[in-house]
């Protein structure tokens, strides 16, 4: 039996572990708790509890396996290098996931492609991402005071970086923490007070139409195969939809593949990759980031497509030939269920109510405390290709009240109407979703 070590042991590796018996693989995960999500579904004796940056328990958990591969990007390059030296056998390569962890380093890979993003600039003093301070900055006070002095004076190098801009941590960032809309110096200052030993990337701000993103999948032998586009929404930074609708505009489709083809062949990646795109009014995409590894926006692939982005990795990292993805269904929203209070409640009542939904699946995450914005779990629903299937008409009969009519405008980015209309019934769906998670409803 093919061993698969992941380092990492959130809801990521969870959704992997079943995956990993369908295709008769065993599963081993680094990780720092036995309570973290992975627990619910593996045995005790395949977990290594330590952080996930500690490279000498990845040196244990690769004796143990025939491959590594990563639930998240918050590695050590550096660390594992003598491992991958010593025949370690890391997918995605430890080079190809090189210009990918550092928020400035993708951009300047974009750049070298050709592939478009927005215009970005390093607020940095000279010295590289490790510090964002000039190396004379020693003591608390002396970096409160450089900060602030930066914040007040910052002006930007290029003509199309102002504000409003974008205020991004170069690394560790993820579900909202590390990103900031700034509109004026005196928040810029705030910020980097608050945060002096972090280092930035500023970017202009997009006033997009609407986030797009896609997963794609590159195999050992060079095979890539590309999901179907979806819309994202985000709120506070965090994703809080995804919709799954066939009928993008073809001019849209063609620049999202061609950008995936490029970046999974020049990075010679292995594994599954999820690219968030922003789409403007006039037709251009830009890239907006890269996750190296299965991610959010492919969640509802478990439900909604022949292949998990979950079982496409393993397939990829070990060597299996790729699985169709194209859609089993019409088309299908997932909603993450964000938390919205401090608690250690399970929620079990909103988890049934949710369960009962026609065409339903809820996914929890067994997470002991709730904060609000984490993600506590995930709800993915899907309409069937018989189009006049109507068993979600119940769901989408209740948000008569809800601001579901202030999304139908035309979308001319829709290829057909039958594409809108499909969207709008998820909309109802993800309102109801969202009115039983927080008892709004």
């Amino acid at each position: 039996m093919v061993k698969v070590g992941v380092i990492g042991g959130g809801q990521l590796a969870w959704m992997m572990a079943p995956a990993a018996q369908t295709l008769g693989l065993e599963l081993w995960v680094q990780t720092p708790d036995l309570s973290d999500p992975v627990g619910m579904a593996i045995f005790p004796q395949n977990m290594i509890l330590a952080p996930i940056n500690d490279a000498d328990a990845t040196a244990i958990l690769a004796k143990q396996c025939d491959v590594v591969t990563f639930e998240n990007e918050f590695v050590d390059l550096h660390q594992l290098a003598p491992l991958a030296q010593a025949d370690v056998q890391f997918y995605p390569r430890l080079r190809s996931l090189q210009p990918l962890l550092d928020k400035y380093h993708q951009r300047q890979c974009f750049q070298q492609l050709g592939i478009p993003t927005p215009a970005f600039e390093l607020l940095d003093t000279g010295r590289d991402a490790g510090k964002n301070m000039p190396a004379k900055v020693g003591s608390p006070n002396s970096t409160q005071s450089w900060a602030e002095s930066l914040g007040q004076s910052w002006e930007p190098r290029t003509t199309v970086v102002s504000f409003p801009m974008a205020l991004k941590a170069r690394r560790h960032g993820y579900d909202g923490k590390g990103t900031y809309i700034v509109k004026t110096a005196a928040e810029l200052t705030a910020i980097l007070t608050s945060q002096p030993d972090t280092p930035w990337l500023i970017e202009e701000f997009v006033p997009f139409e609407r986030e797009l993103a896609v997963m794609a999948a590159r195999s050992v032998n060079g095979d890539i195969l590309v999901y179907p586009v979806v819309e994202t929404q985000q709120e506070h930074q965090v994703c809080r939809r995804v919709f799954m609708v066939p009928g993008w505009d073809q001019g849209i489709q063609q620049q999202v593949e061609a950008i995936t083809h490029t970046l999974l062949t020049h990075l010679d990646f292995v594994g599954v990759l999820g690219i968030e795109f922003f789409l403007t009014a006039d037709g251009r995409v830009l890239v907006n980031e890269v996750a190296p590894r299965t991610h959010n926006s492919g969640h509802h692939t478990i439900d909604a497509c022949v292949t998990s982005q979950f079982e496409q990795q393993l397939r990829a990292v070990t060597g299996l030939p790729l699985g169709p993805v194209h859609p089993t269904c019409a088309a299908a929203v997932m909603v993450n269920l964000l938390g919205y209070e401090e608690s250690e409640h399970s929620y079990q009542a909103q988890r049934d109510q949710l369960a009962a939904l026609p065409q339903t699946q809820v996914y929890w995450y067994g997470k002991s405390v709730c904060h609000p914005g984490r993600k506590m779990g995930h709800v993915t629903a899907i309409i069937p290709n018989n189009i006049n299937d109507t068993s979600d008409t119940n769901v989408a009969s209740d948000t008569s009240d809800t601001n579901v009519a202030s999304d139908t405008n035309d979308h001319p980015e829709m290829a057909s109407e039958e594409s809108e209309i499909l969207r709008q019934r998820l909309v109802a769906i993800a309102t109801r979703i969202e009115q039983i998670w927080d008892g709004s409803g």
